[in-house]
């Protein structure tokens, strides 16, 4: 076999090999693992295919899959799926989301679908749902949306004006699960030494619950001089891998670590059956932004938090 290597695990390859009758045929897929007997191509529907080197007739890497556009109010969705609130409620296909005010995410309104009532009567629901709670009352809105322009209409504004537009951003995982420059440690439970990393200063009530809550889960590590340097969280919601909480150590950055965060994971996410990837970051984020968009991020959309005074 020529071409491949343990550097090409995660990428797409093409693998031609002889089957029990002699035939040859092709499967394409990424490459799961490598070893001295054998290789596993995963399909694009998930399917793993073992092949033994020795029935390999040639193999080699093939370009990442185009990046297709996006169903935006699929990933709408998606990103409330991939980091649960502590407290969720319905009002129809709105969720409200409460968890002790801890993020913006996770303290608010997400319109997605139909409200199943007038949107002034879900929205008074919504209102009752945080002053019960004694949070300010907040919706994540996607800018440009028909949902936008309704709820300002009926009087909600920005409650965060001062801040810049948060962008959520989408690509493929063949760019970007290549093999991290430093080793990545995945665990499916953070420690202490995880959290301490993650958050300057003490860690929030509710962030466990929130950051522990998904269904599929990873917590990535890099560790320096003895220390844990750079961390970052993945979850998985379908075939979609969310990358969030990606923080390194001021005297570390500038080195590609959190670079290399977001390949563990997104590495940990393709034999899951994982193909795309999402994440967000504040478009005055200049360093993050640059960092995102080199490695084939595109934006989906933006969005703002607006509230009723």
């Amino acid at each position: 076999m020529s071409g491949l290597s343990a550097r090409d695990i995660g990428h797409r390859v093409v693998v031609r090999h002889r089957l029990p009758g002699g035939q040859l045929t092709d499967v394409i897929g990424a490459l799961h693992s490598l070893d001295s007997d054998a290789l596993v191509v995963r399909h694009s529907d998930s399917t793993p295919y073992r092949i033994r080197l020795t029935d390999v007739a040639a193999a080699k890497p093939i370009p990442p899959m185009p990046l297709r556009p996006v169903d935006v109010e699929q990933l709408f969705l998606t990103t409330a799926l991939g980091r649960p609130a502590v407290e969720t409620q319905y009002v129809g296909q709105w969720l409200l989301r409460a968890s002790s005010g801890w993020t913006g995410r996770g303290n608010s309104l997400l319109p997605a679908g139909d409200p199943g009532m007038p949107v002034e009567d879900a929205l008074k629901h919504a209102q009752t749902f945080y002053e019960e709670r004694e949070l300010p009352p907040l919706a994540l809105i996607r800018l440009g949306s028909p949902e936008d322009e309704e709820f300002r209409r009926l009087g909600w504004t920005d409650a965060r004006p001062e801040q810049a537009d948060v962008l959520v951003m989408h690509t493929t995982l063949d760019l970007v699960n290549a093999e991290p420059a430093y080793e990545v440690t995945l665990t499916d439970r953070p420690d202490t030494a995880w959290y301490g990393t993650a958050f300057e200063g003490e860690v929030p009530a509710a962030a466990p619950a929130v950051m522990e809550g998904a269904p599929k889960v990873v917590f990535a590590s890099v560790s320096l001089d003895g220390k844990l340097v750079a961390v970052g969280r993945g979850s998985m919601t379908g075939h979609w891998v969310a990358v969030d909480a990606v923080r390194v150590d001021p005297a570390y950055r500038r080195r590609g670590l959190g670079t290399a965060v977001l390949q563990g994971i997104t590495r940990w996410a393709g034999p899951l059956g994982g193909r795309r990837s999402y994440l967000e970051v504040v478009e005055d984020n200049v360093a993050a932004l640059t960092t995102y968009t080199n490695l084939g991020y595109q934006t989906a959309y933006k969005y703002r938090y607006l509230t009723i005074r």
